[in-house]
């Protein structure tokens, strides 16, 4: 892609308007099924699709991995998503070996400064977000051993879903079928790690008829000591889905998840620590550090093929969740009347709609489809702050109550996205997005030392997005595709003014991103190639501007860029053979000086929290019976730790290996398996915190472990 070329495309999108904010005293789409396919796979994109319904990696254009749910639970420990996510290029993911904070996950670099949870990436399960309007997200209740599909769309080039820059990682988990199947898996690993898992599916009918049903439910319980000390985790999981076709052109789809989650935290480590002694945790011991949360939540699909031309999606959901937090913060630093104390009690309560209309013509020759709706997302949080020590002295405690308050969120977001099949060679997509966020806070913990903190925001901002497809033979295709994305401060980071005063920080502004994107896809044979360059410049990106006394305050940097080169190969040799490769090229620095917490970032430093080159590659045998075996590699170079470039985590490259036998005895199959993780047991940082206050950026990773496990199923045949 030319600079003419580029220009043109940033020209195009400065005619739409800027982020317009109103004020008052007193979030974000979502990729959801496509009504044609009852099987509940998602939608990232209203474009080309498989016969089987599904999302065509070869046909979107635009940066798009889709991953197997098999890929998930094959000699895996079934635990986390970071076991499987390496060989999709773009995605960071890391696991902070901290239960109590999530993993840590970013695209294309967007997500990389959370401290916590995720950050900058959409996330879904079956249409039901994981992400809340404001744009915080965890994975925490994702059952690897129900997943059918992971789909991850890199850079802001769907109409389809907002508030986010980086993308979106979808999760469809299985829908059940003929024959009825019970499953049984268990897995035991290093430092005390086992996980105890329960499936059961099937299906009455072949899903075509008028009252046939189909049914999967799935359970899990996790344990571990945790590799650090003070990072034992217990975790229970619950996923089921019912579906039933009502008549020949609708269906109804009833959801389920349950999450319940006890972890230690252990906290992050300064450089010297580290090295010293890595899964020494002494202020997580003092203090009690720990969390833990309760979800659950239910979603409804109604799907109808209201003509040969027309299909109708309405989804809704409704969810629940409680959370409490004691951190590490001294008893000294709450002394400050402002300060909201070290425990966290949050009450949550969301729901949300999405109505979705899909309409197939034609205009004169050119066969085109179009996508309309409206998606409107609410949360109402209940937020209490609490001393974590006593009068007694006794730490890791509730004390008395430093915070009471009520946030609700809501988002309104209509949308419209068109594909137009221009030639059999040329195809056009476009669409936009209007997306409203509402944010509005009522103070109930009001002092003489503490003024009444109420307040509100609100935010709106047009997303277009273009892309153009040229197929040069049915194996090659070749696009150029232009988006904005935005994203708005989160609860947590609006709590806290940088100058120290009460009130909320409502001067903060969203951060807007324009991304232009230029790739490529080969399918050649059983495997496919993929090559993407991409640009994203943002405005307004929000980092920390101080993180003092266990709390960070945030502002906004002015401006970024990230820059990047992305390739993969998913190769099927043979019959049995498997081969993924993935590198990641990411050039993301600030294009201006943004001075935060007393010191000023010159120009040209890297965003923290990102690594600027990541390898992977696995090969695998896997034939369905008798031996099996595997091994992967990655490499991660080193990554900034804070704004200022004052420390690294080192570059580090890890290799696993495992090995199994699986044998089929008419309808029972058992699949035995054992793996060796961190192989050469290198020493390194598995994730940062970024900014940390008090230099404690490290989260090590643990040194040589060992795992083990087996699957039994039984199908009813």
């Amino acid at each position: 892609m030319n600079a003419k070329t580029s220009a043109f495309i940033i020209t195009f999108l400065s005619f739409f308007n800027p982020v317009s904010v109103s004020y008052a005293q007193s979030s974000t789409a979502l990729p959801k099924e496509d009504a044609g396919d009852s099987s509940g796979s998602s939608t990232l994109m209203v474009i080309k699709r498989e016969s089987t319904g599904k999302l065509s990696e070869l046909d979107t254009p635009a940066a798009v991995s889709v991953i197997d749910g098999d890929d998930f639970r094959n000699s895996k420990a079934q635990v986390n998503l970071s076991e499987s996510l390496g060989s999709v290029p773009g995605l960071q993911v890391q696991n902070r070996q901290n239960y109590a904070q999530d993993l840590q996950l970013s695209v294309r670099g967007f997500g990389s400064r959370s401290m916590y949870g995720l950050r900058g990436v959409r996330i879904y399960v079956d249409g039901i977000p994981a992400t809340m309007p404001d744009g915080q997200g965890q994975t925490s209740n994702i059952d690897l051993n129900s997943v059918d599909r992971v789909e991850v769309l890199r850079g802001p080039f769907s109409a389809l879903y907002g508030n986010s820059s980086g993308g979106v990682v979808n999760v469809d988990t299985q829908t059940g079928s003929q024959p009825a199947k019970l499953e049984a898996g268990t897995y035991f690993g290093s430092y005390g790690s086992f996980r105890n898992s329960i499936k059961a599916s099937g299906a009455t009918g072949d899903g075509t008829h008028a009252g046939d049903v189909n049914y999967l439910i799935s359970g899990s319980r996790f344990t571990t000591d945790g590799y650090r000390d003070h990072s034992g985790t217990q975790k229970n999981l619950g996923n089921g889905k019912l579906g039933v076709r009502i008549d020949d052109a609708s269906t109804l789809t009833l959801m389920f998840n349950s999450v319940s989650v006890d972890a230690n935290d252990p906290g992050g480590l300064t450089e010297s620590e580290w090295h010293d002694d890595p899964k020494q945790a002494k202020r997580a011991d003092q203090y009690n550090a720990r969390k833990s949360l309760d979800q659950t939540q239910v979603g409804l699909r109604y799907q109808r093929q209201m003509s040969e031309n027309d299909e109708f999606s309405l989804m809704t959901y409704h969810g629940e969740r409680h959370t409490t937090q004691y951190q590490t913060i001294p008893a000294a630093s709450q002394k400050n009347p402002l300060n909201a104390g070290g425990v966290i009690v949050l009450e949550r309560k969301y729901s949300g709609v999405d109505t979705r209309w899909k309409h197939d013509d034609q205009l004169g020759s050119v066969p085109f489809s179009v996508t309309g709706g409206l998606d409107y997302e609410t949360m109402t949080e209940r937020r209490f702050g609490y001393e974590n020590f006593n009068s007694e002295g006794d730490l890791g405690v509730k004390g008395d109550e430093r915070r009471n308050e009520k946030n609700v969120m809501w988002n309104l977001d209509p949308y419209l996205q068109t594909t137009w099949n221009l030639t059999s060679r040329w195809t056009l997509d476009a669409g936009a997005r209007y997306s409203t966020v509402s944010f509005d806070s009522q103070d109930y913990y009001i002092t003489g030392r503490n003024p009444d903190d109420s307040g509100s925001r609100r935010y709106h901002k047009l997303l277009p997005m273009a892309s153009l497809n040229y197929a040069v033979t049915p194996a090659l295709n070749t696009y150029i595709s232009a988006g904005r994305g935005f994203e708005t401060p989160t609860i947590n980071e609006l709590s806290y003014r940088s100058d120290g005063q009460s009130g909320l920080n409502l001067g903060l502004e969203p951060s807007t991103s324009n991304t232009v994107e230029l790739g490529s896809k080969w399918r050649v044979g059983n495997g496919l190639v993929t090559a993407a360059v991409f640009q994203t410049d943002t405005d307004d990106e929000l980092i920390v501007a101080k993180s003092v006394g266990g709390r960070s305050s945030y502002t906004n940097a002015g401006k970024t860029r990230r820059r990047g080169l992305e390739l993969s190969l998913d190769q099927q040799i043979e019959e049995n053979w498997r081969v993924k490769m993935a590198w990641t090229l990411l050039d993301a620095t600030f294009r201006n000086e943004t001075c935060g917490a007393g010191d000023c970032t010159p120009a040209g430093n890297r965003l923290p929290g990102i690594a600027r080159n990541m390898g992977y590659a696995s090969l695998e045998w896997a034939p369905p019976e008798g031996w099996h075996a595997g091994a992967d590699v990655r490499y991660m170079s080193d990554i900034e730790v804070n704004d200022e470039n004052s420390e690294q985590a080192p570059a580090y490259t890890v290799a696993s290996v495992n090995a199994g036998y699986r044998f089929n005895w008419s309808n029972v199959t058992l699949d035995l398996f054992t793996r060796v993780d961190n192989l050469f047991d290198r020493n390194y940082v598995g994730s940062v915190i970024v900014n940390e206050g008090n230099g404690r950026y490290y989260e090590p990773a643990p040194g040589r472990n060992y795992g083990g496990g087996a699957t039994l199923s039984y199908s009813f045949e």
